[in-house]
């Protein structure tokens, strides 16, 4: 456990965090669509489209301007999560989906969480803004990935 105002060791678990919390079932109101050793998913509380899911590793990792190029995996599995959550609840079109993170500052939970949204034209006027492609404040999963095989960390 860390100490007050201190983030967590990468890796471990912070009772501290919500997201760690759900991921590992300990929050009774939460429902995991999803669960397996390393990930979870879940519904976003406050959902940007009709499909919106979170899918989070179950150990504290930061955020994604904290990963390195070794946690490319993890980002490509945290995408395939999203993938078979989103087909098990009946979404056919992948292609009208969209995949991210939010780029610190401009995260409200530091837990890395992938936002999984679909329909994406079905977004409204705000998630547009919020989940909006090319911003300084969110990044596609792809575009993460592309950073990390270019740079190493994806600062």
């Amino acid at each position: 456990m860390s100490a007050e105002g201190e983030e967590p060791a990468a890796g471990s678990y912070d009772s501290k965090c919500i997201f760690c919390r759900i991921s590992n079932n300990q929050e009774s109101d939460s429902e995991l669509l999803h669960s397996d050793d390393e990930l979870a998913c879940f519904k976003d509380i406050r959902p940007g489209a009709p499909h919106h899911y979170l899918v989070v590793p179950k150990t504290h990792v930061g955020n994604c301007k904290t990963l390195t190029s070794d946690h490319m995996q993890l980002v490509q599995k945290m995408m395939e999560v999203g993938k078979n959550v989103l087909q098990k609840n009946n979404v056919t079109h992948l292609e009208d989906t969209r995949m991210g993170f939010h780029w610190p500052p401009f995260c409200s939970i530091s837990h890395l969480h992938l936002h999984v949204l679909a329909p994406a034209s079905q977004l409204g006027f705000l998630s547009r803004m919020i989940y909006r492609l090319n911003s300084y404040w969110f990044i596609t999963a792809d575009q993460l990935i592309e950073r990390l095989q270019a740079n190493g960390p994806a600062s």
